[in-house]
């Protein structure tokens, strides 16, 4: 993407947040209903329950569905890895969205094993963002705009899955989540893709900077992802938004998606209730702010690999829960003597 639309001004954004639909109580009655009707104790399937419920109530349709899945992976580059941040060159950001349209990497196989749709969104990647130990990441009508763009990317899906790809982002992520939650920069700073101990001692010296640099303007969320943040985020903010506005569940990747949409939360705090995050990563700082969101993970592997490799994995599970409550028979039609009064 190398020329944004015009996208809508900030005030615009925040009048969205304001007007949020929230979920479908029928359809949740409709899915508890039969949910007590299958042929199993009540229970028994343990959240696989609570997330078919969870489609239903933010589809606002029972039955649930989970055939048409998107998994959306948002690319940007940013100037902060001028600060050596990163144990990667800028270039690997191109290269491995080079891998995705060429069905090489892991996301690539999750998507097939599930059945997923894979959608690849590049960013301006030869313009990296400014560096946020200097100057503002971007300008108002940049992100905006890149907001408006994340808000186009969602077409077509009854469940979005939302990820990223850009080499410095994970202090990008550590940047937004100490702007908005405070604590020492180190607190939110980890290895990302493999920075060594003194990798790590510069991510959090231009985290520290960088938040001190812009502390003035951060008490606005908007203005914290414009000028801590990267196109990648903005694009994710949209698209979480944008589902939320056309009644499309979403499954949030790992710290960097997270860190997202953290900035929705900041505005509202029922922001994210169509959310769920699909995994805990293993960069150290994402449990902390999943816990600072109250999101719990569907999945723990261990993964810190990005590119929406956990929102993947997870959406396959709840492809399983939207069948489980979908096919399974009930007492009735089973011919199952029920639970006894």
């Amino acid at each position: 993407m190398t020329n944004l639309p015009t996208g809508m001004p900030f005030d615009d954004i925040r009048n969205l947040v304001r007007d949020l639909p929230g979920p479908d109580s029928e359809a949740v009655a409709a899915c508890r209903a039969r949910e007590s009707q299958l042929t199993k104790p009540p229970g028994a399937l343990g959240r696989l329950e609570g997330i078919a419920e969870w489609l239903c109530a933010w589809q606002g349709q029972h039955p649930p569905k989970a055939e048409r899945v998107v998994v959306a992976v948002f690319a940007g580059n940013h100037g902060v890895v001028a600060q050596g941040v990163a144990a990667y060159p800028q270039a690997v950001t191109a290269q491995m969205v080079a891998n995705f349209q060429n069905d090489g990497a892991a996301v690539n196989q999750i998507c097939k094993t599930f059945g997923l749709g894979l959608k690849v969104f590049e960013l301006a990647l030869e313009k990296p963002t400014g560096d946020i130990t200097a100057a503002a990441a971007m300008d108002e009508a940049e992100c905006a705009a890149t907001i408006a763009y994340g808000m186009e990317a969602i077409e077509g899906a009854e469940l979005l899955c939302i990820g990223e790809m850009g080499i410095g982002n994970t202090t990008i992520a550590a940047a937004i989540s100490h702007a908005l939650h405070g604590g020492k920069a180190e607190d939110w700073v980890g290895p990302g893709t493999g920075v060594d101990a003194a990798g790590m001692i510069r991510k959090a010296d231009a985290v520290r900077r960088a938040v001190a640099l812009h502390a003035s303007h951060l008490a606005d969320p908007l203005e914290v992802l414009r000028r801590l943040g990267g196109r990648e985020l903005a694009a994710m903010v949209g698209a979480i938004l944008a589902a939320r506005l056309q009644h499309i569940p979403v499954v949030v990747d790992g710290y960097v998606a997270t860190a997202a949409a953290a900035i929705l939360h900041a505005m509202r705090p029922d922001a994210l209730d169509h959310c769920i995050a699909g995994h805990k990563s293993a960069e150290p700082a994402h449990a902390q702010l999943l816990a600072k969101l109250g999101m719990a993970p569907v999945l723990d592997l261990g993964m810190r690999l990005g590119e929406a490799s956990g929102a993947a994995m997870a959406a396959g599970l709840i492809k399983a829960a939207a069948d489980l409550h979908n096919g399974m028979a009930t007492f009735a039609s089973a011919g199952v003597s029920g639970k006894e009064a």
